[in-house]
């Protein structure tokens, strides 16, 4: 009964975690989902085709207002690069786009204190910058050609649609700008542009809604099963340096073998604070939510293998060393938190500033509902949704695509198109045995 009742906490203290935070992730995916409708991917492609500072500091900015699913964001950074952009800006793209979001830092100041939103924006800048310094000195320039090869040469008949794709997407945007330069409004004022956003806000909410709830029921369950001692072996304390940099190399450790990534890991970093990880530990876990085993998989087969062991190794590196980085910076000004939370959330909800934001947000997304349902209506048919992740994508700009009697699917990312091969495949074998038995 003892250990049933602790399950039932921390299920319960999950669920109040997500309830403190629901305002946020409303807020943070609208205007993610505005930004993804009215930013096209042809302008993306277009602005990262070197290494110089000026365009890593677009790629930059362009990841920080992109969808925060790590799944897409490298399936982003892998469509960039294959179709020209540097290597170093694509990466940067996607450290970006994973870890400087608005919903992100506000998740985070919510559950543990506005110290770790600071330190996750300016940890962000200096990972980024690491990761430049690295990648300009040390990235083998053989094996990025090498995986460009790769990814035109297992394109094939694929690169063709692309580029119908592309000349299509131009078409699609021009005719936008000359409506526009003709007396229409711009897609920013009308309804169908805002069905567009809404779709992708619908969508990005779709595709994290697993890593979402396994972040937060893992993290209230840690929260009440785990007990403080068990937290104390992990995390090595009160050997000064050698506990910042134990805690810094453990955090992407976690991450990795955690399978959590995207915005679902942060609740599971507030469990990690609570249980006596450092503060520099902490960030660290937070950044390596790109480094999980499922993306080192993807990586693998669009990069190759020995690409994707050198991503693995500067990625560990410039996370552990910005999340250490920054543990001393913020130490020397004061502003790490002297005392760790008792608990991650409130034990119940009550009539507060967070039930009243969660109201307004509950209503406003059902306004972005009503309008991604009533899309095709209002104009608002360039998108389709992919049937696996449940993503918005452009259909002129569609990573992969399949066709099946005669209906065309779009795809976010070739991971989500294999994915669908792999099912229907299955069901084609499930058919035939039946048949034949």
């Amino acid at each position: 009964m003892t250990i049933l009742r602790s399950i039932g906490d921390g299920l319960a203290q999950g669920f109040f975690m997500f309830w403190e935070t629901l305002w946020a992730l409303v807020l943070g995916f609208t205007l993610s989902g505005a930004v993804q409708a009215f930013v096209t991917r042809g302008q993306m492609e277009r602005a990262l085709g070197s290494a110089r500072p000026r365009v890593l500091a677009r790629a930059t900015f362009l990841g920080m207002v992109s969808s925060s699913c790590s799944y897409a964001a490298t399936a982003m950074a892998k469509s960039l690069f294959a179709k020209g952009a540097d290597f170093s800006a694509a990466m940067i793209f996607m450290i970006a786009s994973t870890n400087l979001v608005v919903e992100l830092g506000i998740v985070l100041a919510l559950l543990i204190g506005w110290q770790f939103t600071a330190s996750e924006f300016a940890g962000g800048i200096l990972m980024i910058v690491l990761f430049a310094v690295l990648s300009r000195f040390l990235l083998p320039r053989r094996l990025v050609e090498a995986a460009r090869d790769r990814l035109a040469g297992d394109a094939g008949n694929e690169a063709m649609q692309h580029a119908a794709h592309d000349s299509h997407a131009d078409q699609h945007q021009h005719e936008i700008v000359s409506d526009e330069r003709h007396g229409a409004p711009p897609r920013i004022r009308t309804l169908a542009g805002w069905s567009d956003a809404a779709g992708y806000t619908i969508a990005d909410i779709t595709m994290l809604r697993r890593e979402m709830v396994i972040g937060f029921t893992v993290a209230g369950l840690l929260a009440a099963l785990v007990p403080d001692a068990l937290w104390g072996h992990i995390f090595v304390s009160g050997n000064g340096f050698a506990t910042s940099l134990e805690n810094a190399v453990v955090g992407p450790l976690i991450a990795i073998l955690s399978f959590v990534c995207s915005i679902g890991n942060v609740p599971l970093a507030a469990a990690l604070w609570k249980g006596g990880i450092s503060f520099g530990g902490v960030i660290a876990f937070v950044f390596a939510d790109l480094i999980t085993l499922p993306l080192l998989l993807i990586y693998r087969r669009y990069y190759g293998t020995r690409l994707t062991l050198w991503i693995l190794g500067v990625f560990w590196l410039v996370m552990s060393a910005s999340g250490l980085a920054i543990e001393y910076l913020f130490g020397a000004i004061h502003t790490i938190p002297s005392v760790r939370p008792a608990a991650i959330a409130p034990a119940s909800i009550t009539l507060n500033y967070t039930t009243v934001l969660n109201v307004i947000a509950l209503a406003a997304f059902a306004v972005l509902y009503i309008l991604h349902r009533k899309r095709g209506r209002l104009g608002a048919s360039a998108y389709a949704r992919d049937p696996i992740c449940g993503m918005q994508v452009e259909r002129v700009t569609a990573p992969a695509s399949r066709v099946e009697q005669g209906e065309t699917l779009y795809f976010c990312s070739d991971h989500c198109a294999h994915r669908h091969d792999r099912r229907r495949a299955e069901q084609t074998a499930e058919t035939q045995a039946a048949a034949r038995s």
